[in-house]
């Protein structure tokens, strides 16, 4: 299966891209700045969109780009023809362009079918969309799998069209190609992985899109910093049949993702929610719901739903990996959603530099996570002793004492360190402080040591 996919990769990836410039700025303005850049792209599920988008991504982390026939049968999908557009329009008889897709690349119904014609008002209408919810908004609307045309306009300005013979155009072109995606692995010690996936399919739509790139991007540009436990797959991939292409030539080596999550819709200023996996309860569920709950700010989670991003189709049941969903306000529950609204306006910087932020404090749980046994188990040692009483003065020298105690009552061998969080409702910073000074003391081992693994 891996031979027929072309990976594509122009010069040394490591020449390609900027240190860390998104994750190391706490404004999020440097990845506010990349989705402005990608903003104009007119992406689809296949095309050059996708490739320059791709393109703009490697300049700042070493991402692979790789390309898959059309034609390839993928489970029970088929990888489809490639879909390029040069121009498209619709013409009054004063020759005006009154539809643009130059002005705006929401106009064309995705996948459109090439056509040059003129037509009534009539005939027209047949072919165009609107939002009457949303009157004053271009929508997005796609067709990738029934070969058609159309354009996308603002309701007011449907309803304003005057009887007249129009020129319509869509120079597109639609013939076999490739789909392409791009992915990026860092190795950590061990060789199970954590999958961070987002979408890259959708053209002019800021946070349903862009967010989740920019985000991504940050996040690999910040682990590529650390000493990592597991090994980390960063997946940029169309939605849908991207996930799905990817999970079917991949089918020998999925059983070591681990942990997953797919980020979307994650630069508004929203509240944060998270969709769990399909396993409801997996590590990644219970580590992001910690998390949250530690922030002390609202958020909302949601239970699995096979209806979502790229999340249904890892969590399908005869793959069932352990990947939820991470989102600020899902999708379709904001107006602005497959809208022109959905702009780079609409994106806030301060909430992508939140969503990072969550993202990392995540990971740390998942990468720190572990249990240990207490080396002195008959009643609680004399910690004074081992110089752990005032260990940290201030303000949170008592939840640090509290957290000594609670990892030495749970510490059997079982308990993870996660366990004991979420059971003792103390910070994450703290229990792992906690257990390097009972660690260090003698009084705690890792289970790993224990057995010699």
């Amino acid at each position: 299966m891996h031979d027929i996919v072309r990976k594509v990769v122009s010069g040394r990836l490591e020449d390609m891209f900027e240190a860390d410039a998104l994750a190391s700025d706490l404004s999020g303005r440097a990845m506010h700045h990349l989705v402005s850049e990608l903003f104009p792209i007119c992406r689809s599920i296949t095309g050059d969109g996708v490739r320059q988008t791709l393109r703009k991504v490697q300049e700042h982390i070493p991402l692979t780009t790789c390309e898959v026939p059309s034609g390839l049968k993928v489970f029970d999908w088929t990888v489809p023809p490639e879909w390029n557009i040069r121009d498209a329009y619709i013409k009054n008889s004063a020759g005006e362009r009154i539809v643009d897709f130059r002005a705006c690349n929401l106009h064309v119904v995705g996948y459109s079918v090439p056509v040059h014609v003129r037509l009534s008002l009539g005939e027209l209408k047949k072919h165009l969309f609107s939002d009457p919810a949303h009157p004053d908004c271009v929508p997005y609307r796609t067709s990738y799998y029934a070969p058609t045309w159309g354009f996308c306009i603002a309701h007011d300005q449907l309803v304003a069209l005057q009887e007249d013979e129009y020129e319509v155009c869509i120079d597109s072109i639609l013939e076999p190609g490739h789909l392409t995606y791009g992915q990026l692995r860092l190795s950590g010690k061990s060789s199970d992985e954590v999958l961070i996936s987002c979408h890259v399919c959708h053209p002019s739509l800021g946070n349903d899109n862009l967010s989740g790139i920019a985000v991504a991007t940050a996040l690999a540009q910040h682990l590529r910093n650390r000493d990592l436990r597991y090994s980390y797959r960063f997946l940029f991939i169309p939605g849908t049949i991207g996930s799905i292409t990817w999970l079917a030539l991949n089918q020998s080596s999925i059983g070591k993702i681990k942990h997953g999550m797919v980020l979307t819709c994650v630069g508004d200023a929203g509240a944060p929610t998270y969709k769990r996996s399909r396993r409801s309860n997996a590590e990644i569920d219970r580590a992001w719901i910690y998390t949250l709950q530690q922030s002390g700010s609202p958020f909302t989670v949601l239970p699995f739903s096979p209806f979502g991003y790229d999340e249904r189709q890892y969590c399908s049941p005869g793959i069932d990996l352990p990947v939820g969903c991470f989102m600020r306000t899902p999708h379709g529950q904001f107006p602005e959603y497959h809208t022109s609204a959905d702009n780079v306006a609409f994106v806030k910087p301060a909430a992508l530099r939140d969503t990072l932020e969550r993202a990392i404090a995540t990971i740390d749980v998942i990468e720190n996570n572990a249990s240990y046994i207490n080396q002195k188990p008959m009643c609680e040692p004399k910690l004074g002793d081992y110089g752990l009483y005032g260990g940290i003065g201030g303000k949170s020298a008592g939840d640090y004492q509290m957290a000594l105690l609670w990892l030495l009552n749970m510490s059997d061998g079982d308990a993870s360190l996660l366990d004991i969080a979420e059971r003792s409702n103390l910070s994450w910073d703290l229990l792992t402080k906690a257990a390097e000074a009972l660690t260090s003391a003698g009084l705690l081992k890792r289970v790993e040591d224990v057995s010699g693994k």
